[in-house]
């Protein structure tokens, strides 16, 4: 099996993705943003601070749990969550907003940018804004913060300002092009905390950095449990930052298979999804070349699904490389089968898991029953679904449109499977 570059080149390359696409304007922040980075990665003030609040704050080391009763649903190999969800503010995206905070306060920047989708990422930004007393503001998408409403809420709470977009597609992607245009008019002061594994370099290999301890605490958490590696490690990718996290340090062990779960929406088929490696080209999106849904002119395509988060036509560069080296595979999962592998996780182990990592479960039970019970599967829970219980109710036909509940279809809550968004959406 070809072995990927584990880290970029200095262009910031990860093979032939990755780069540096931006404003000139920007240039002088990201040479900071790297030169800053690169001394506070061996600073022993810095590291030390980072472990410290991830032990008193984050809540790290994660936990791994074992799930036989859903694990019956996935041909009964053994299945094993890393449970990033129960981190301090319900995901992995804290692992990575408290680097990037301290780092602002190194470049003497008093106030912070981000863009989400899920809300999760702008919730951990205001969280550690709030922790470092630094200014927040989080652009989200205008469709995102009517199906993520609680978020807004949260982060409001935390004293973020949060900026509706209401143009374009009004989710994920159009948050990313308003934050960029606030970094350009406000460099001097304000740092951009991205939220995933793209964007112009550092970024993709910094915030990996960031998320690695995800693999590290994983893969000898399963040692110590099994007594050998998984067989997959499953995780889903919207742009990719908890895939990489728990990917990066298997990179090495070959008998590991990588396997990436995008949002296959209403099927690749239909035009309706957001599967970059299933219907993608290799193209230019928010400062990096790597694989983006575009037209036959160039232009990018609006992606869907379920998924806030996982709603967003580009993926990180280094997930380009893992691909195309054979390394990763990465496989689109439907908006109905991951709706399905919600209801199963819930129903069997009482855990609620986000509608993104519901995609990677779904992904489990396809990989169980392709490779049987002996095989073992580590599947990274990326985040918990408190945030997505309107969303999951309303498509299981549990409250109508006007949020009210409704009598429980067919005698039993949610047994007669999607109702008010449906895969039709």
């Amino acid at each position: 099996m070809p072995t990927p570059m584990p880290m970029p080149e200095p262009v910031g390359r990860f093979g032939r993705f990755g780069g540096r696409y931006v404003p000139e304007a920007l240039i002088p922040a990201l040479e900071q943003l790297e030169e800053v980075w690169r001394k506070a990665v061996v600073d022993p003030a810095f590291t030390g601070e980072l472990e410290r609040l991830h032990r008193t704050y984050t809540g790290r080391p994660s936990i791994i749990t074992e799930v036989p009763r859903f694990a019956e649903h996935c041909g009964g190999a053994r299945v094993l969550l890393k449970r990033e969800d129960l981190n301090h503010t319900g995901s992995h995206k804290i692992n990575n907003v408290l680097g990037q905070a301290l780092l602002t306060q190194r470049m003497g920047k008093t106030r912070v940018i981000a863009e989400t989708g899920a809300g999760q990422h702008g919730v951990a930004t205001a969280t550690a804004a709030a922790l470092l007393g630094l200014e927040c503001v989080v652009y989200m998408g205008k469709k995102d913060t009517e199906r993520q409403a609680l978020n807004v809420a949260r982060m409001r709470l935390l004293g973020a300002e949060v900026v509706p977009v209401e143009h374009g597609s009004q989710t994920l992607k159009d948050a990313v092009n308003e934050a960029f245009r606030d970094w350009v008019a406000n460099v001097a002061t304000t740092h951009y905390v991205l939220g995933t594994v793209t964007g112009p370099h550092p970024f993709p290999e910094m915030v990996r950095e960031f998320h690695r301890v995800i693999g590290i605490e994983a893969r000898q958490q399963v040692l110590d449990l099994v007594g050998r590696l998984p067989d997959v490690v499953c995780a889903c990718v919207g742009g990719g930052s908890n895939a990489i996290g728990i990917f990066h340090r298997f990179l090495d062990d070959a008998s590991v298979r990588l396997v990436g779960l995008e949002a296959g929406g209403s099927g690749v088929e239909s035009g309706k999804h957001a599967a970059r490696f299933s219907a993608g080209v290799p193209g230019v999106l928010h400062g990096a070349f790597t694989y983006v849904l575009q037209d036959e002119d160039g232009q990018t395509i609006e992606s869907h699904s379920v998924s806030a988060g996982l709603d967003y036509p580009s993926v990180g560069p280094e997930h380009a490389l893992l691909r195309e080296s054979g390394r990763a595979e990465y496989r689109p999962i439907t908006d109905v089968e991951a709706m399905e592998a919600f209801r199963l996780l819930a129903r069997t182990e009482g855990i609620l898991p986000a509608i993104e990592s519901a995609h990677a479960l779904a992904g489990a039970m396809q990989l169980g029953r392709e490779l049987g019970r002996d095989a073992v599967i580590l599947v990274n829970l990326s985040g918990r679904g408190d945030k997505d219980v309107h969303t999951a109710a309303e498509w299981f036909g549990l409250i109508d449109e006007r949020g009210t509940v409704t009598a429980p279809p067919d005698g039993a809550d949610g047994d007669a499977g999607p109702k008010g968004m449906g895969p039709q959406q």
